[in-house]
């Protein structure tokens, strides 16, 4: 899979299934909408027209089924028809599922999606999931020759023209920003450190021609960074913070991601476990995501300031490691008691936050971090966990997940009844909770929202990706996807547009209402 070049194509052009391996996926539904003009050039001439409908008869999702067309060059393969509304009506994760384990093997291999235009963003990133790209495997490095894989889409239902070039690019750009972050998560921390992480800033911002801010080591403790410098002091490679700013002419509003980036988490002087430990080279994976989805996004075109910040550290033990009781002041001037050093995330991410507040003043501030492994226990592997103080941006990230796939579903936002689990003595909080059994995922974001202030005028979104953010061994890339959707209707690309919950509907009183208010005009 790490040498595999993945192509979006409006027709992938006609093959014998012995020279190029195919797959055709689709839900039941479509597929039997197809016609067989539509697919016989890439099955002829040693699958028939009888075979295909008998396999169509044959297929019995439940959830998913598949089918052998021809020995192991041709497959057909069903989703669900129907999902729950807590699913994404793509399938997206059974899309990723069935390409891992049907799609034939080759050199040259092809794969014809039937499904509807509203689905086509979150199956070409689902797809992209099943292309990770970091091995190091030795067969890996010995072979030089890149492994192509064409996908051509066939559209049904109403709107069932051909994608267009510009669509296929954004799918392109997509898929190329998902494979990133889970490139990113899935390399060990001795290839993937602070200084290599900022390399990866750096080769974006060469891309998209902007040059990113870095401030890192003592400068981060001089201008008052305590959260940021205070986890990462310790570690061979200093902590940064880097900024990658795109300020378009004719923005009327300002949008922050910011994204968590510990590029390992031992956990520190509250050390992890010889079960738990393993695995963490995946706790950048917030920062990952906002790195791909920034990519992608500024390619795409984007209509208002978009500012991505990036809190990079390593949780690392060693003479100069925060201690338990050790008391820092953070970037909001706010003062924290360490209770618990390996609640590191939310300190780099207050810093991060309250930074795209003062300094790059920030309307609307998403963070996306792996968190909590209380948020897998709270809305489980496939769903983020998310966090606002706003019900209609609660409700467009929940909308936002399932159009792209990467499903979100709410937490309880209530400081008033939850913040007190950080009461101090000492400080103006503690670092972690009291009790462990009252809704920790929920507190740990109340934390970070504590150093914006629970009355900021602005949007604040938190996003935990802790259990998603990789299927078993492997990153995948989650976050990229929703992003994109949930800030689409800012972007000048048309099937962006489509997949965003924002912006969708409006009346005259409330293009009145968002022209006096800047912050909400994406609603």
């Amino acid at each position: 899979m790490a040498n595999v070049v993945l192509e979006f194509k409006v027709s992938a052009g006609d093959s014998e299934p012995q020279s190029r391996p195919v797959l055709i996926i689709g839900q039941h539904t479509n597929l039997q909408q197809v016609s067989w003009s539509q697919i016989k050039g890439k099955l002829q001439p040693v699958v028939s027209k009888e075979i295909w409908q008998a396999a169509l008869s044959a297929l019995n999702p439940n959830p998913t089924d598949s089918c052998p067309l021809y020995l192991n060059y041709a497959t057909v393969a069903a989703i669900p028809s129907r999902v729950s509304r807590h699913n994404s009506p793509s399938s997206a994760h059974f899309v990723s599922r069935l390409v891992r384990s049907c799609l034939p093997g080759g050199n040259n291999r092809c794969i014809v999606m039937v499904c509807e235009r509203s689905d086509v963003f979150a199956s070409s990133c689902a797809m992209a999931r099943a292309f990770p790209i970091f091995s190091r495997r030795s067969a890996s490095s010995r072979r030089t020759e890149k492994k192509h894989v064409t996908v051509e889409f066939v559209i049904v239902g109403q709107d069932a023209n051909p994608l267009e070039a510009a669509e296929l690019e954004c799918l392109s750009n997509a898929a190329d920003g998902v494979r990133l972050s889970a490139r990113i998560v899935d390399t060990p921390c001795n290839e993937m450190n602070t200084d290599h992480f900022l390399d990866e800033i750096r080769a974006v911002g060469n891309e998209l021609g902007i040059t990113p801010v870095i401030i890192r080591g003592e400068e981060l403790k001089q201008k008052g960074f305590g959260g940021i410098y205070g986890v990462g002091k310790a570690a061979e490679h200093p902590p940064a913070l880097a900024v990658l700013s795109h300020t378009p002419e004719g923005a009327t509003q300002t949008i922050a991601w910011v994204g968590k980036g510990i590029v390992y988490d031992t956990g520190g002087l509250s050390i992890k476990g010889k079960t738990t430990m393993p695995g963490m080279k995946r706790d950048c994976g917030g920062a990952a995501a906002v790195l791909g989805a920034f990519k992608a996004t500024i390619k795409q075109g984007f209509k208002d300031n978009l500012h991505a910040v990036f809190c990079l550290a390593e949780n690392s033990v060693g003479p100069a490691a925060t201690r338990p009781d050790d008391i820092h002041i953070l970037y909001s001037g706010k003062s924290v008691e360490i209770n618990n050093t390996d609640a590191e995330g939310r300190l780099v991410l207050a810093d991060g936050v309250v930074y795209a507040s003062k300094d790059l003043a920030a309307d609307i501030i998403l963070d996306m971090a792996t968190l909590t492994g209380a948020q897998g226990i709270s809305t489980g592997k496939h769903h983020a966990a998310v966090m606002t103080n706003s019900e209609q941006w609660e409700a467009a990230v929940v909308r936002a997940g399932r159009s792209s796939g990467d499903l979100a579903h709410p937490l309880v936002y209530c400081p008033e009844l939850h913040f007190s689990e950080f009461t101090s003595a000492m400080a103006d909080m503690k670092n972690s909770v009291a009790d462990r059994e009252n809704a920790q995922s929920s507190c740990a974001g109340l934390f970070i929202a504590s150093h914006l202030g629970f009355d900021w005028p602005g949007v604040w979104v938190h996003v935990d990706i802790a259990s998603p953010v990789h299927a078993g061994e492997r990153a995948t890339g989650f976050g990229v996807a929703l992003l994109m959707a949930l800030f689409g209707q800012a972007s000048d690309d048309s099937m962006l547009n489509q997949v965003s919950p924002l912006g969708a509907t409006t009346n005259a009183s409330e293009d009145h209402m968002e022209r006096d208010c800047k912050r909400r005009r994406l609603v």
